[in-house]
């Protein structure tokens, strides 16, 4: 790539302008003299590097702090941080540098995001949860490190098309897990909407490049709709003098993309595949009762949804989002969902953290994001186990909706969906979640775990002789809950495990074995532990008995490295073979570039069958577990365990019988369950192995487990079946 350096140079100074022309907060003369010493330092820092793409590096960090600018709309010293944020790590900058320059907080900040990069490689970790641990410990500095590093996250999203597609996917996948629900939890609506719909242009390019057709393919119409409904609201709106503007919006790819897949339909009939929003200005006090007169006039001439009413201003969300939801039914009877929010509200809801900070007075109420970080630091102070564990838990609650339910005294408090009465306990205090004996909710003794519903009443009865056991961990969902149970009950393990440490060494001495890491590590494959604390502990408790000792020894004696490699590769005799006849063109199951043919299981979470898109991952105890491309576990395993991801593909085809279910419902008649099993079993190529069929009020659901050969055939026989009249809908379980 020929780059003229004139033209280059041009283009840095022209980002750098805009750069301060489109910050959303107000640049003093000092503020613009530190972005300029910040923006020189940067562009003398990376003059020798270039991007994979080929265009000059400094390009990345200008982008960078023009998220942080304009689209988050941070500080004059977050825009600094970002314009740095890479120097440390990659050029001769040192901190110390950064410091003279900048000043101990942009300093502080540009560690915290070098730290996050800076993991030397293990590869008995996942490195990727071990970083997303790292980065969340980060927030007990400054939150700013998160956001930017959530802005450096959007920019290499947005230009990552130069990568391998290996990279592509990998990236993708951890911004999937844990970039767009971090977005998401500290107010980021709209980076985390294009985080979601960039992670699926790379994760699944084909169903991205489908629904984006499509959408366009529908604007025209959808533009016409809104305009027409806008037409009408703005008379009535106008009557009664409100000051407002409207805004249509399609809703993104993403969303789409889940909506059909958690309700199994495809695109067309998705019917709130847009949104309005009525923003209005007014008064600070004056908010809630505008918002209540604009849905009244909304209501007074749609008819709304009574189970879609969101109200987010009686009570915002711990995010600090505030807004009403109503979705109504519009012109040509099609379902609408309309947004109202006041200018404040909205300025919050796309630029979260920032808004808030530009808000909040000295007499207002906590705004949520403060009292979460706290939380958070609690969680991260107390988390003793390992990262993929902590990261799974913290995950749960980030995407979590709401519930609001009262203290004894009336105060609210916002927990996660689905939280349990202990939840509150922990949410209150931590002694208190620890000393829990029994909880009212409604002023009725009820179990620990009765799951909680918004505007319950709950008080929590404590005793200081209880404490944590294993199975409260049982009905927890919070991370700050499951944390501390898990940090009680492992600081009495730990002392346990040292016991059992002396043990082991004294044992494997006698069967003179020398005990260091690398054996720990054969014996939690071979005895299938998940840490050498567990090995230990089962031994301090006397689990692990000097027979399996002497079992491990002796197989530790005959090579235990050909051991484990005979877990994973077939002999040459071993390859799967192949029907002489074969029904279905279909491709047999090879693994990685060269193409081999490896021993593997299928995984019982997706059950995938000939034809789906499949990858494998080399289990530490069960070999090669192939999963589909879509199965809940995928992002996890390849965010979390990239290097143990190993490419699948099928290129030759089996007879070998896969199990499948079926399931449909539909209007019941006489003779349907005779003519369904009928077409199976004229089908030589699919057998029946159960049948179950339910009818009630003239409603039927069905369940059929078939054996199939291959995808090819079971889509024929859905394809056929959702033919037979009665049927309404049909899908693979």
């Amino acid at each position: 790539m020929i780059v003229d350096p004139e033209i280059e140079n041009k283009e840095i100074a022209k980002q750098y302008k805009e750069l301060l022309r489109i910050s959303y907060q107000t640049l003093s003369e000092k503020d613009k003299k530190m972005i300029r010493l910040a923006f020189d330092t940067a562009v003398e820092a990376h003059s020798e590097q270039r991007r994979k793409s080929g265009e000059a590096y400094i390009f990345h960090p200008i982008n960078v702090a023009k998220i942080v600018a304009h689209q988050i709309g941070l500080d004059a010293t977050s825009i600094c941080a970002a314009l740095l944020h890479d120097v440390v790590e990659d050029t001769r900058f040192s901190l110390e540098d950064i410091e003279r320059l900048f000043g101990n907080t942009v300093a502080k900040i540009v560690h915290g995001l070098t730290k996050i990069s800076s993991l030397k490689k293990d590869k008995n970790i996942s490195l990727q949860a071990e970083n997303f641990r790292k980065m969340l410990l980060t927030l007990n500095d400054d939150v700013r490190v998160i956001i930017i590093k959530i802005a450096d996250r959007l920019h290499n999203m947005q230009t990552m098309d130069s990568m391998p597609e290996y990279k592509q996917v990998k990236i993708a996948s951890e911004t999937l897990y844990i970039y767009a629900p971090l977005a998401h939890r500290i107010g980021l609506y709209n980076i985390k909407t294009e985080l979601e719909d960039l992670s699926l242009k790379y994760t699944e390019p084909q169903r991205y490049l489908s629904i984006k057709n499509k959408i366009e393919e529908s604007n025209e119409a959808q533009s016409d709709y809104i305009e027409t409904f806008s037409k009408f609201l703005s008379e009535e709106l106008n009557k009664e003098r409100i000051n407002y503007t409207i805004k249509g919006r399609s809703k993104s790819i993403y969303s789409i993309h889940r909506k059909m897949l958690t309700q199994n339909i495809p695109f067309e009939k998705i019917y709130d595949k847009f949104a309005m929003r009525i923003i209005f200005r007014s008064n600070r006090p004056k908010e809630k009762l505008m918002a209540w007169k604009i849905y009244s006039i909304v209501t007074d001439h749609f008819t709304p949804n009574p189970t879609r009413l969101r109200d987010w201003i009686s009570a915002p969300k711990s995010t600090g989002y505030e807004a009403l939801h109503i979705t109504v039914m519009g012109p040509m009877n099609k379902w609408i969902e309309i947004q109202i929010r006041s200018e404040r509200m909205n300025e919050i809801a796309e630029k979260g953290y920032a808004a808030h900070y530009k808000y909040k007075q000295g007499e207002q109420k906590d705004i949520g994001i403060e009292s979460w970080l706290n939380r958070l630091q609690e969680v991260l102070e107390n988390n003793t186990g390992n990262a993929v564990d902590f990261v799974e838990d913290f995950k749960l609650n980030l995407y979590a909706k709401e519930i609001f339910v009262f203290t004894p005294k009336g105060d609210l408090k916002s927990l996660p969906q689905g939280a349990t009465a202990l939840d509150f306990a922990f949410a209150i205090h931590t002694e208190i979640g620890k000393k829990t004996r029994g909880v009212r909710v409604n002023d009725r003794l009820v179990p620990l775990s009765r799951e909680l519903k918004s505007g319950d009443q709950v008080d929590v009865i404590t005793s200081e002789q209880i404490k944590p056991s294993q199975n409260w961990l049982d009905f927890v969902i919070t991370s700050r809950a499951r944390s501390i149970i898990k940090s009680a009950l492992n600081d009495e393990k730990k002392d346990r495990a040292e016991e059992g440490k002396e043990i082991l060494r004294r044992k494997l001495k006698q069967l003179k074995i020398t005990m260091n890491d690398k054996t720990i590590q054969q014996m939690l494959l071979y005895f299938k532990f998940e840490s050498s604390q567990d090995l230990f502990y089962r031994m301090g408790i006397g689990t692990l008995d000097n027979k399996r000792l002497k079992d491990f020894a002796n197989v530790y004696q005959n090579s235990l490295l050909n051991f484990f490699k005979r877990r994973i590769k077939t002999h040459k005799g071993d390859a799967p073979k192949s029907s002489d006849k074969i029904t279905e063109k279909f491709d047999q199951l090879v693994f990685g570039k060269e193409k081999e043919t490896l021993a593997h299981s299928f995984a019982s979470c997706c059950n995938p069958i000939p034809g789906d898109s499949v990858f494998g991952f080399i289990t530490v105890n069960e070999g090669i577990k192939v999963h589909h491309k879509e199965c809940p576990n995928s992002l996890a395993l390849q965010s979390n365990y990239a290097y143990r991801i190993i490419p699948a593909k099928w290129i030759d085809s089996s007879a070998e019988v896969y199990s499948a279910v079926i399931k449909m419902s539909g209007i019941d008649r006489q003779g349907l369950v005779n003519e369904v099993t009928k077409l199976i079993s004229n089908n030589k190529n699919i057998t029946i192995n159960k049948i179950n069929f339910d009818s009630e009020d003239q409603f039927f659901t069905g369940l059929i487990h078939v054996n199939v050969q291959n995808k090819t055939i079971l889509e024929k026989l859905v394809k056929n079946l959702s033919k037979i009249n009665g049927i309404d809908k049909i899908v693979r379980e």
